[in-house]
């Protein structure tokens, strides 16, 4: 469930959990379909036969496809939700790392904790968040991100 934010209640977010999305299926339709739009057409992405004989066992998501898939798990229950706000985009990451590789076939979520809200400007909030995108039955994680929003009211 992700925090409910008002202008008042964000200093007291800051540092506390925001929410865990819902697990999310990498299917390697949707891998194959990232590997078209991007270009990336790399065979441990999309060639079950020749990513068995890697290290991974399988095809993996791109590293990209997982960050990508923060905007679905903020808008299913990991993002920041600002009262009267009229829109948010992404502002980039600060730091970002990939931990662990997903494997078609395997589930993955989101989950952050609110590490900063700046007002930049009257009614622009900046807010920095640490994700983490898990993997199901996996103790490392996907990845880690520190991911700037600006959310506009």
């Amino acid at each position: 469930m992700s925090i409910k934010l008002t202008p008042g209640t964000i200093e007291a977010a800051v540092g506390k959990e925001i929410g865990v999305s819902d697990w999310f299926d990498v299917t390697q339709e949707n891998v194959n379909t990232f590997a078209d739009v991007t270009r990336d057409h790399q065979f441990i992405h999309i060639d079950p036969e020749r990513a068995a004989q890697t290290p991974f066992g399988g095809t993996i998501a791109h590293g990209f496809y997982t960050l990508s898939m923060l905007s679905h798990f903020a808008e299913n229950g990991c993002g920041v939700s600002l009262e009267g706000a009229t829109m948010g985009v992404n502002y980039g990451c600060d730091k970002l790392r990939f931990i662990q590789p997903v494997r078609v076939g395997s589930r993955i979520r989101g989950r952050s904790i609110l590490s900063s809200a700046v007002e930049k400007n009257p009614g622009q909030f900046l807010f920095s968040s640490n994700m983490t995108v898990e993997i199901e039955g996996v103790d490392k994680p996907a990845l880690i991100a520190q991911w700037l929003t600006m959310v506009m009211v």
